[in-house]
């Protein structure tokens, strides 16, 4: 009997690259003749880059939950977003059409939505709750400074809190970082004690201090992991992100189809 594909979510802040990066690691697998299914969850997506194999905007689009229900933007994705959730039976069916290992599931651009809305959390125990991993999006240039950097660190953390898998931290578009600042953004997410010191060496402020406990909270809970650079230009630092996930469920074999 094949083994169940592991569900890839690809989740982050607005703008921090998630289809991007859907369609970077797409093409990083298919180069490597390793197969994959794209999954768009994101009703509002205007354009993808990437030819989604299964797209929820097939049974529900933005500007018609718009028109129907008489709401404006911020409304009308809240409702889509419950929506998701009443066709998750269709979509299911459809995700069983194909054979594949891996499948991306790129969702909707509000993290918000995917994270806290109750839809979420049902989308993901109803498709493979033992086989999925997140992927959390960094925004490179936030990650720069070491307050706002604790603070996604923070956010990345009660995504994994919430959905108790696994996570994996990386940074999008590493194409705009100095290869200086990589390696300091690098250094921090292995080397808590630098990180640490970073913080302190900020000029003070309410919003440092509260970084700074942050930190703390999140080291005394082992919640500093190592975080993956990216380019979906090049692909570099792809192969770290997908060696993560298949140690994470494949121990020693890729994750080839039959």
């Amino acid at each position: 009997m094949a083994e169940e594909p592991v569900y890839v979510y690809i989740v982050g802040t607005a703008g921090s690259g998630k289809s991007r990066f859907t369609w970077a690691m797409q093409r990083w697998l298919k180069e490597r003749g390793l197969d994959c299914v794209t999954l768009n969850l994101d009703p509002g997506a205007e354009m993808l880059p990437y030819q989604a194999d299964v797209d929820i905007r097939d049974w529900i689009r933005l500007s018609d939950v718009m028109d129907q229900y008489e709401l404006g933007p911020n409304g009308a994705q809240i409702m889509a977003a419950d929506l998701i959730a009443l066709r998750l039976g269709e979509l299911q069916e459809v995700l069983q059409e194909f054979r594949a290992p891996i499948i991306l599931v790129d969702t909707p651009g509000q993290t918000e939505l995917f994270v806290f809305r109750e839809s979420g959390r049902i989308t993901m125990e109803l498709l493979a709750p033992g086989r999925s991993v997140i992927i959390f999006l960094l925004d490179p240039f936030l990650a720069r400074r070491p307050s706002a950097f604790v603070s996604m660190l923070m956010l990345s953390a009660t995504t994994q809190f919430r959905f108790q898998v696994p996570l994996v931290n990386v940074i999008s578009k590493r194409d705009l970082l100095k290869e200086e600042e990589l390696t300091r953004i690098g250094t921090w997410s292995e080397e808590p004690a630098a990180l640490e010191d970073a913080l302190l060496a900020e000029k003070p402020d309410l919003y440092t201090q509260m970084s700074t406990d942050a930190f703390r909270v999140l080291d005394a809970m082992q919640g500093l992991t190592k975080a993956y650079a990216v380019s979906g230009d090049t692909l570099e630092g792809m192969e770290d992100v997908y060696s993560h996930i298949q140690g994470l469920f494949h121990a020693a074999e890729d994750l080839k189809s039959d």
